[in-house]
């Protein structure tokens, strides 16, 4: 009976402090989930998005979906659905606060594959984006 609750003991907490998933998945100049959906832009370069954005980026940034999370451990699980060329993810503190929130970032999400990008959040603001198929800076609020 010793052993079974120490084993208990030992395997519950790990449990308890996985990270929790966030999916976040790109398609020509967004993020789907960030924006209600799909809008179906047509792109298929960097500068064709970065057209795009220049034209629509305030409009859009209104309307989407601010991420409100508790400061822990995290997953963002980043899939690059249809976008012919490599993508990427940046998650950073927003304005100053880029010099004090961690961050993650990286690239080479090929058409119809994924990465995953683990951190722990602490409480502020943060935007992520992705640099690669430029798409806005999408608003990220970590509570205590």
């Amino acid at each position: 009976m010793f052993r079974l609750l120490m084993i208990t003991f030992f395997l519950v907490p790990a449990q308890l402090w996985a990270a929790e998933t966030i999916t976040l998945t790109q398609t020509a100049c967004q993020f789907i989930e960030s924006e209600h959906g799909d809008q179906h832009y047509q792109a298929n370069s960097y500068t064709a998005c970065e057209t795009l954005n220049h034209k629509t980026e305030d409009e859009r940034l209104a309307k989407a979906k601010v991420l409100k999370l508790k400061a822990g451990e995290y997953t963002f699980h980043v899939i690059n659905k249809d976008v012919p060329y490599v993508l990427g993810f940046w998650l950073r503190g927003a304005g100053l606060a880029r010099l004090t929130l961690p961050s993650t970032s990286g690239g080479g999400i090929e058409t119809g594959g994924y990465k995953d990008y683990t951190i722990k959040l602490k409480a502020g603001e943060y935007v992520y984006s992705c640099p690669l198929n430029p798409t806005p800076n999408y608003k990220l609020i970590v509570l205590p």
